[in-house]
């Protein structure tokens, strides 16, 4: 005998597409519990005035940035962390051989004095700064108003330590290649006192201290990433002028998950849009933080050596990702 099963079997939320969800769909969609009760987000107390309740409320739900389903959102690239950690353990087995190559004919006992001082000055305490792009990206994390965010900026979080922990292992063969300089020992100090960084350590700091959901991600995704991701392009592009392509390729390797996060981040600011509040309120956040990431870029590429353009260049690229939003149409 046949029996005949009616009605929803599992994912209901789905049911509106009238097809099977994706994977992606599945591990990603409407995993989040603190939009279920806007006044008890944390659902850890009776009383609605607890203060991370408040803070939720403040942050998020009362956010300029306003969209009546934020977990209507979609990664473009469908993300999720089964392919992520695949795609990713590729690009460190590709950085891997990098590496490996070039330990093999002594590449760090080449470089000359004079980009060994940039490198010192301008590469090795970009670890500081890459901490600061992971823990904005944890933030996001912590505090975004739909799970699909969630997913993006968690593997945005995973894509910044991973240039972390390669900015700190090259300063560790740099000190073993040349230990009476100041590799793996000088670089917090350079961070907080080279005049080079300092546009950048305002930039971040103030990013860091940035609570409202929306204003974090224009201040994060939209601006200080791009400008430091930028920045970071002209000085592998002027490492290969002295004979350092391994940085050059290396930065180019890190460019793809940079291009990532600008295509989930615009995918973002479409969605967003269908709130034409929201043009006004994304465009004013970016005029807001645009003049720091100006100054920012133009102190460090200032201190590359044979600069000419790379300031225009980097901020000339982050300028253009802004028009390529829509923002003024």
């Amino acid at each position: 005998m046949t029996v005949e099963v009616k009605g929803m079997k599992t994912w209901s939320g789905l049911a509106k597409k009238r097809r099977r969800p994706s994977e992606y769909e599945v591990v990603t969609t409407n995993l989040q519990t603190r939009t279920r009760h806007p006044d008890q987000a944390y659902e850890l107390s009776p009383a609605p005035d607890l203060g991370m309740n408040e803070f939720y409320k403040r942050n998020v739900s009362e956010s300029p940035l306003q969209h009546p389903d934020w977990e209507g959102f979609r990664d473009p690239d469908e993300m999720i962390y089964r392919v992520y950690t695949r795609i990713q353990d590729q690009q460190e087995q590709y950085v891997d051989g990098l590496l490996d190559e070039h330990n093999e004919i002594g590449h760090d006992a080449t470089l000359t004095d004079a980009w060994l001082d940039v490198l010192e000055r301008l590469y090795t305490p970009r670890r500081f700064l890459q901490m600061a792009l992971q823990m904005g990206a944890a933030y996001l994390v912590q505090i975004a108003p739909a799970s699909t965010i969630t997913a993006c900026a968690g593997f945005q979080d995973g894509d910044e330590f991973r240039w972390l922990s390669r900015c700190a292992y090259r300063a560790r063969e740099l000190q073993r290649a040349h230990p009476s300089r100041g590799f793996g020992t000088t670089e917090r100090r350079t961070w907080e006192e080279e005049p080079a960084w300092q546009g950048f350590r305002k930039l971040l700091e103030k990013t860091l201290a940035t609570y409202d959901w929306g204003e974090h991600f224009v201040a994060l995704n939209l601006v200080a990433k791009p400008a430091a991701d930028e920045a970071h392009r002209q000085l592998g592009r002027i490492g290969r002028r002295f004979d350092d392509g391994l940085l050059g390729l290396m930065a180019d390797n890190q460019m793809r998950d940079s291009e990532r996060s600008r295509r989930w981040s615009a995918a973002l600011v479409a969605f967003s849009l269908e709130n034409e509040a929201n043009a006004a309120v994304l465009s004013g956040w970016i005029e807001k933080w645009m003049p720091l990431a100006r100054q920012a870029v133009t102190a460090y590429c200032g201190a590359l050596p044979e600069q000419d353009d790379a300031a225009d260049a980097a901020l000339g690229a982050v300028e253009a990702f802004h028009r390529s939003l829509g923002l003024d149409a």
